[in-house]
């Protein structure tokens, strides 16, 4: 059988998106195919990595012995969120033993905002460079920033690259875990006339950073996510589906919605992916 031209192969690969159809194998895809899907798993795998090891601290410092075994159970997701991402990779040809040894994913910064910068030459999401100080913040980070992951990944869930949506499954289940054990804590601290002041700076802190998270309205690099079915939606689509669910929490448990402005000077093109 003849070797397929690159022309022939785009025609096919560019037949199989318009059908709807999943691309399976390395040997389907187009190189700008490729190198955008390689880009965005890089993102989840590297923030799901950060993100555990930013919890990692609370694992000692949490308020209770239950709380120890939460957090400590929410660490261990995160890391198996990041090795089934890398295990991808590496079925792509990454060299993901000597990525991993190569970059520091515990850098945290002592800024109070970085706004939408990116520190590091890894891929995470910038708000994984905000070190996690109080318990409110820990909180907070479940509330806000696990939420937002949520609303990023649905498009992952069913995106045209079938191997990704086959592991968003179990991701899914234990982020939306993650995010009830913010919610009922966020409804316990608001109720305490001693923690909710405390509780309403740490919303103020983690809103405003995780709507940063998603990226530039009508971004040309969205487009072409969305181009190859790597993405369904715009990013600020996505933004907005996050902040009217957060405003509908905060109404439940009387929790003032904080104000965010996006820099419009700053906004990164890049959607973020975090886990």
């Amino acid at each position: 059988m003849n070797k397929l031209s690159e022309g022939q192969k785009e025609e096919l690969f560019r037949e199989k998106l318009a059908k709807g159809d999943k691309i399976t194998s390395l040997n389907e895809m187009t190189e700008e195919y490729r190198e955008n899907l390689i880009h965005l798993m890089m993102m989840q795998a590297d923030s799901e990595l950060a993100g555990a090891f930013g919890y990692v601290p609370w694992i000692m410092k949490s308020p209770s012995i239950q709380e120890t075994l939460s957090v400590a159970q929410i660490v261990k997701d995160e890391v198996r969120h990041a090795r089934v991402m890398y295990r991808l990779l590496e079925e792509m040809g990454l060299d993901v033993a000597g990525y991993y040894k190569s970059h520091n994913f515990n850098l945290r910064v002592e800024a109070a905002d970085i706004g939408t910068e990116r520190l590091a030459d890894d891929k995470r999401v910038n708000i994984f460079y905000y070190p996690i100080d109080t318990w409110a913040d820990f909180i907070m980070f479940n509330f806000c920033m696990d939420r937002g992951a949520g609303h990023q990944l649905e498009d992952a869930a069913d995106c045209s690259y079938k191997p990704w949506c086959d592991v968003m499954e179990g991701i899914f289940k234990e982020e939306n875990m993650h995010i009830a054990h913010g919610d009922s804590w966020t409804e316990q601290l608001a109720k305490n006339p001693e923690t909710r002041d405390e509780l309403q700076e740490a919303l103020n802190r983690w809103f405003g950073r995780t709507m940063n998270i998603f990226g530039r309205a009508n971004s040309p690099k969205n487009a072409i996510y969305r181009k190859l079915g790597l993405k369904k939606r715009d990013n600020d689509e996505v933004r907005q589906s996050f902040a009217a669910e957060i405003k509908e929490k905060c109404g439940a448990f009387g929790l003032k919605f904080p104000r965010w402005q996006p820099e419009t000077s700053k906004m990164t093109e890049e959607p973020f992916i975090p886990g």
